[in-house]
């Protein structure tokens, strides 16, 4: 019997924010998942922002390859539709999508056309639920932070439909923004005073139990993906209140420091991004350093949503036992990337590719996935595509990067490197680069193609990453080895790409 699949995303958690990972941060459910599955330790995204990471897992490729290599681009439809859920819809599965899910871009310097565009969204009818990407039923919320309001009708799609059908949409807003608490002066931080019911959080899960109570007389995929813990950091109360900020974990090595680093690790932080969109970019995707106490209050607030994602995770797998679905059902845990949170003086993200950014969680729980086991293997979200290929028999629709984990977690083979780009426009930071990484179980290299210039580090002996063995010439075999893997990308990148938008 073919499997269900039920993949379920967050939106910029770091792969070690979980109880069962020794940070002081309430996650009962995610823990048990754990428990009950395989846990893939070091799996990376495939970029170190939304878009192209999002890309990537749908399709199995890298940025460059299915063309999304930098925010503000969106994916081609027809490139889209090749993806997981095309391939498994073509082979007989039902195909559904709840939630954030930024394939195409938001906020556009003009109307696109796509149903996630502001500018666009009116055009879609109250009735329109996909097909989009693949997926035969689509129930979409856009952007999803809330540093924007949800959009008002008859733009937006399903959530922000739902958020203002009341008539009192307003004063949804108007609460959502007030914060309820002393915040220290944290930068994008506040305790919200919007209700949880209408949290954003909650109604991907209400809609997802929905969906999942219905009769499902064929195997299903279904991604389910949270916009949190996305900055900016506003949980709703009570979770916000949920952990103590006195209490949480704050990094060990948390000052900047440029020396000895690449020189686009400082130069990003002080050019101006360019064209339209810069003040945005400016005061929404930089954060200047913080104190201590203000890092509790940011760590503790997105602990706060982690939670919130946690209860919701928690419903979403008792409504699939309840349905008698959870035994032939495989459910995937994993996150778009990372954020420094703290790491090197540093927070949210950007093209320092620190590990707090770059691996993200993968957990994976249902029929023959051992419990309790653990994955050291270098792995990618780029291989979920394969993964569901093979899980349900499906001949992939185009050629993957990525490649099955089933192998892994049956105690079959091993993987020596997992690999990351970004073609980073100035748009973002003022500074091009054409940045390419690759991990392994005990190093990381980056390096900019444009320049020449990179960083590598020892993961084993120097865990916080502080100290930069590029050119060092008593590393020159490792580092050979790490460039041998960078330029081992197959030959199919396609052309720089113009942004259509911001993100």
């Amino acid at each position: 019997m073919r499997p269900n699949i039920l993949l379920i995303s967050a939106d910029q958690q770091r792969a070690d924010c979980f109880g069962f990972k020794g940070r002081n941060v309430k996650t009962p459910h995610l823990d048990a998942l754990a428990a009950a599955g395989t846990h893939f330790d070091a799996c990376i995204t495939p970029c170190v922002v939304c878009q192209p990471a999002r890309a990537s897992m749908l399709t199995g490729q890298l940025p460059r390859t299915h063309g999304v290599h930098d925010n503000g681009i969106d994916l081609d439809p027809k490139v889209g539709a090749r993806g997981f859920a095309g391939m498994l819809a073509q082979d007989g599965y039902d195909t559904a999508y709840f939630g954030k899910a930024h394939f195409s871009t938001y906020h556009t310097f003009e109307a696109t056309g796509t149903p996630e565009c502001l500018k666009s969204s009116a055009r879609y009818p109250d009735d329109w639920y996909g097909p989009y990407m693949g997926f035969d039923h689509v129930e979409l919320v856009l952007v999803g932070h809330n540093w924007w309001a949800p959009e008002t009708p008859p733009g937006g799609q399903h959530y922000e439909r739902w958020f203002h059908a009341d008539g009192q949409g307003a004063d949804k807003v108007r609460m959502m923004w007030e914060n309820a608490g002393d915040t220290r002066g944290a930068a994008q931080t506040w305790h919200s005073r919007l209700p949880e019911q209408w949290h954003n959080s909650t109604w991907i899960g209400d809609r997802t139990c929905a969906w999942l109570q219905q009769d499902h007389t064929e195997p299903f995929c279904t991604w389910v993906s949270f916009p949190d813990p996305h900055h900016p950091f506003d949980a709703p109360e009570p979770w916000s209140r949920l952990h103590d900020p006195a209490e949480v974990d704050l990094p060990e090595h948390r000052t900047r420091d440029f020396t000895g680093r690449p020189w686009w690790h400082e130069q990003v932080l002080t050019a101006e991004p360019e064209g339209a969109g810069a003040d945005i970019r400016k005061s929404y995707s930089r954060i200047p350093p913080q104190t201590d106490d203000q890092l509790r209050e940011i760590i503790a607030n997105t602990y706060g949503q982690i939670a919130l994602i946690d209860h919701n995770v928690g419903r979403i797998l008792d409504a699939l036992e309840t349905a008698g679905l959870a035994e032939n059902t495989i459910v995937i845990y994993v996150s778009d990337h990372g954020d420094w949170l703290g790491d090197h003086g540093l927070i949210l993200k950007g093209p320092m590719h620190f590990d707090g950014l770059l691996k993200v969680p993968m957990i994976v729980r249902g029929p023959g996935v051992p419990a309790g086991a653990r994955v050291d293997d270098p792995v990618s979200t780029l291989d979920l595509m394969p993964t569901f290929a093979d899980l349900a028999g499906a001949e992939p629709l185009h050629p993957a990067h990525g490649a099955s984990l089933r192998p892994l977690w049956e105690g079959r083979g091993n993987r020596d490197f997992a690999y990351n780009e970004w073609e980073l426009l100035p748009t973002r930071t003022g500074v091009a680069l054409s940045l390419r990484t690759v991990r392994t179980r005990t190093h990381k290299l980056t390096v900019d193609l444009q320049s020449g210039a990179g960083e590598m580090y020892d993961l084993v002996a120097d865990p916080n990453e502080r100290f930069n063995l590029w050119d060092d010439p008593a590393h020159g075999d490792v580092q050979a080895e790490l460039m041998a893997m960078v330029h081992s990308r197959p030959d199919d990148a396609g052309p720089i790409r113009a942004q259509v938008g911001i993100a």
